[in-house]
């Protein structure tokens, strides 16, 4: 036997250890993104955060883009989130307000820091975005539909009162990223949950 084979041996045994953590490596550098719940406490207090609930999703299906509208034309930029709104990723089916387990999973880490002792003094608005794909008014409907299912989400598997979460849609109107019509962008598809005090 050569007296490589115990380091050999050593080695083997240290990466067949290893291979589920390895293989748990791209499911984890996926949701680096998202917040912690420790994170979320941090930027949901009020005058500590300046961050938006990010809900990136399918837009609803496209619409034909009126004749008069310049399709080139860029919306304004929606004003700087105040202290107290928070960033995270959910996903939602395309053209649906249907959570995905991907998106139940980021939730769970908001519903716990909501259901905190640091966050339960505070009331919520939960505002739903989307890119401009498809027509004002689909996407305003969808923007709502996707608000209300964060808010109803919140309220089943983490019991935050009614009291507490306001859910409404902006639909296209205030992009994070201006951007012509018809343009699909991840970072307009969101929701920003914002306190609005006690």
């Amino acid at each position: 036997m050569s007296s490589r084979t115990p380091t050999l041996l050593r080695l083997c045994a240290l990466a067949t250890a290893a291979a589920p953590l390895l293989a748990a490596l791209p499911a984890a550098a996926q949701r680096g993104g998202d917040p912690t719940v420790n994170q979320l406490i941090d930027q949901l207090r009020p005058g500590t955060g300046t961050r938006g609930i990010r809900v990136p999703s399918e837009p609803a299906p496209a619409s034909p883009t009126p004749a008069a509208t310049p399709a080139a034309a860029p919306r304004p930029a929606a004003p700087t989130p105040p202290a107290g709104t928070a960033s995270l990723q959910v996903q939602f089916a395309t053209g649906s307000a249907t959570l995905t387990p991907a998106a139940e999973r980021t939730l769970d880490t908001l519903g716990r820091a909501l259901t905190s002792s640091d966050l339960t003094a505070y009331r919520f608005r939960i505002e739903g975005h989307t890119d401009t794909v498809g027509s004002t008014e689909s996407n305003q409907a969808l923007s709502e539909r996707r608000a209300t299912a964060v808010r109803n989400y919140l309220m089943q598997r983490f019991g935050v009162t009614a009291s507490r979460l306001e859910a409404i849609g902006l639909g296209e109107s205030q992009p994070a990223v201006p951007t012509a019509d018809e343009t699909p962008d991840a970072r307009n598809r969101r929701v920003q949950i914002v306190n609005l005090g006690g």
